[in-house]
């Protein structure tokens, strides 16, 4: 099996991402997110691990690839895990992907991505930060190894003032929990310099609810006809009926564009809500 690939979200008619490849140099994650899905489909997935002899599979496969295209990095795995800090596997991926003239998508919740400044510079990248929530307390239940929100969003203005695009992902709005929060959130977005926010609800699997429900039992209780009774099931995640999904988006697109955002929702089915030229956030990423 390949390093990269091509991204298919499990062939969903709701994803309208752009044609783009697929790359993780772990193979799961340690930020323990209480609403992650790619647990149930990733064997021991909150145990991470590099993948074996990556950089030197990565330098066979690159050479292969179309250019144009670009590495979305990365999809399931954050590609700074804590053991990122000591092993560099993913910034040697990076220098070899840029030496090589790839466009990438990074992907994180790290505000470790900072580190390879040296790197991003000048590269063909956007950096896609997660952020949830600005309490504190409540990203360490939902996130518990993550770092917080503060150094994420500090994160991404010192990208930005060094030239390197932003998109954030408000990722996922989950009812009763954190979507009081939509408008402070895309403000904040905006004063950290970022240009581009996609947003989902949350859609969990059977595994990701089980998280939750011990996590959060009341809100869970106040939901749990929501997504099980009036929603409905897509492959294997539940969603929430579309008339309160479509009203949670609109609140967001709505402040983007008082703030001067693009906007962009993921396999929600609004399309026609999007304002920017893809869904996320490739279209930052330098020709």
């Amino acid at each position: 099996m390949g390093v990269i690939s091509l991204f298919d979200p499990w062939k969903s008619k709701l994803c309208t991402c752009p044609k783009k490849y697929s790359f993780s140099p772990y193979t799961g994650c340690e930020h323990g997110c209480v609403y992650c899905y790619a647990s149930s489909y990733v064997y021991r997935f909150f145990e991470c691990r590099p993948k074996q002899d990556v950089v030197k599979r990565l330098w066979m496969e690159v050479r292969r690839i179309d250019k144009d295209v670009v590495i979305s990095i990365a999809n399931s795995s954050d590609p700074y895990p804590p053991m990122e800090r000591k092993l560099k596997i993913t910034r040697s991926c990076l220098s070899l992907l840029f030496s090589q003239g790839c466009r990438v998508l990074l992907i994180t919740k790290s505000n470790l991505v900072t580190r390879d400044l040296d790197l991003l510079r000048d590269s063909k990248v956007c950096v896609s930060f997660t952020v949830t929530t600005l309490d504190e307390k409540l990203a360490k239940r939902l996130e518990s190894n993550a770092p917080p929100p503060k150094k994420r969003l500090d994160a991404a203005q010192t990208l930005v003032e060094n030239g390197i695009p932003v998109a954030i992902r408000l990722d996922p709005i989950i009812p009763f929990l954190n979507d009081g929060e939509i408008e402070e959130l895309v403000k904040s977005f905006k004063e950290v310099g970022a240009s581009h926010v996609v947003s989902s609800t949350f859609k969990p699997r059977l595994d990701g609810w089980k998280r939750f429900s011990r996590a959060f039992p009341e809100e869970a209780e106040r939901l749990r006809e929501l997504y099980f009774k009036k929603g409905k099931k897509v492959s294997n995640s539940f969603y929430l009926p579309r008339e309160m999904r479509l009203e949670l988006m609109e609140r967001v697109r709505k402040a983007c564009d008082r703030e001067g955002l693009t906007f962009a929702c993921c396999r929600e089915g609004f399309p026609e809500l999007h304002t920017g030229r893809s869904c996320d956030g490739s279209h930052l990423v330098p020709g």
